[in-house]
């Protein structure tokens, strides 16, 4: 028996969510968001995966590098763009494509010798976090054409709401994007999860879907962008299963305290369950007692506070449950999506959160 928690990545579940998010672009061009170690995944494991996507996008310069090295030959968004000359003149020789949100990368684009690169020019069109004034469109446009380094420029933007379909905050950033692009011939993104799934105008908001790309982060991995629901309600897989073993069992007696700060107390005479998981391993601390776990298939629950390594379960009274029981803390028959609701926060936060020292194991 190995101790610990572990991450088996599901590749078969990757591959399947892509073919729906497919099915769901009608048409449009795919890109794989694969930031943040691919949301917790595994970069390069997942990108090796996936040799049908139409090309890959991540946050930070290191992120992309990687991917180059590890041979990786689709085409790799930079959405963050470059922060200086050398990662600039880096990412022209790499054929990096470059997100391009401020002035300050478009002086850099300026002074950098001939090259062919396709750029992402970002407008703002609502979100107000990156990106530029829509009503200066054709004028950026044209400066970046005039730029040596420049071979083709492309419009992008970023909707900040579309999650929640009844908030009209989307159909208000298409229609500016609209107006922003009429007459642009060139390749656009503006859909991103949420935006595929609940808004098929923002696929390509009215322009050609061949020249149209979706960002597909969260729902590549199986989970829902929207808190009413599940990825399985999308037709996706749940690609991560996050589980561990029993380490300990014992008996405890009613009204015996478990775990730091004796937050929990029994309320019977029972048996506790110790996993072999905690905030070491991404498993977080803000996940209250009452949070579910599988135990042996078994649906029982957390007492009292996860701590750096371990998390008590209650197993119930005259649980037969021995040491090395399988744990699944998130998976089959247990979407993420519930248990980042007890936790108080969002999938995406939980994926991301799971620590270097937990083994990613590929599997089928």
């Amino acid at each position: 028996m190995t101790c610990g928690a572990r991450a088996l990545i599901r590749l078969g579940a990757l591959k399947h969510n892509l073919r729906r998010i497919r099915e769901a672009a009608n048409g449009a061009k795919v890109l794989a968001v694969v930031k943040a170690d691919a949301y917790g995944h595994g970069l390069t494991t997942v990108a090796e995966s996936l040799p049908d996507v139409d090309g890959f996008a991540v946050a930070r310069y290191r992120e992309a590098i990687e991917l180059d090295d590890a041979g990786i030959r689709k085409p790799i968004v930079l959405l963050e763009g470059i922060c200086d000359a050398a990662e600039l003149e880096d990412a022209l020789r790499r054929r990096f494509q470059l997100v391009v949100h401020c002035d300050r990368q478009i002086e850099l684009l300026e002074d950098a010798p001939p090259g062919a690169a396709a750029v992402w020019l970002k407008l703002d069109t609502g979100m107000h976090r990156l990106g530029f004034d829509p009503a200066g469109t054709p004028r950026l446009v044209t400066r970046l054409n005039a730029c040596r380094a420049v071979g083709e420029v492309r419009l992008m933007t970023h909707l900040a709401n579309a999650d929640n379909p009844a908030d009209d905050m989307t159909a208000r950033q298409l229609d500016t994007f609209r107006r922003a692009s009429n007459g642009f011939d060139g390749h656009v993104s503006i859909a991103n999860s949420p935006g595929l799934f609940a808004w098929p105008e923002a696929i390509s908001a009215g322009h050609e879907r061949s020249r149209s790309w979706v960002r597909a982060g969260i729902s590549l991995y199986g989970i829902s962008p929207f808190s009413a629901r599940s990825g399985c309600d999308l037709g996706l897989r749940a690609v991560m299963e996050f589980s561990s073993t029993l380490i300990g069992v014992k008996s405890v007696r009613a009204g015996d305290a478990v775990g730091y700060g004796a937050t929990w107390q029994a309320p019977q005479d029972t048996v506790i369950g110790i996993v072999s998981a905690g905030y070491g391993d991404g498993y977080t601390r803000f996940l209250p007692s009452g949070t579910p776990v599988l135990v042996n298939g078994r649906r029982r629950s957390l007492a009292g506070r996860i701590s750096m390594d371990m998390a008590a379960v209650d197993l119930g009274p005259g649980a037969t449950d021995r040491i090395g029981a399988p744990v699944t803390l998130w998976g089959e028959g247990l979407p993420l999506e519930d248990i980042a609701a007890y936790a108080g926060t969002i999938p995406y936060q939980l994926l991301c959160g799971v620590t270097q020292r937990t083994p990613r194991i590929a599997v089928d």
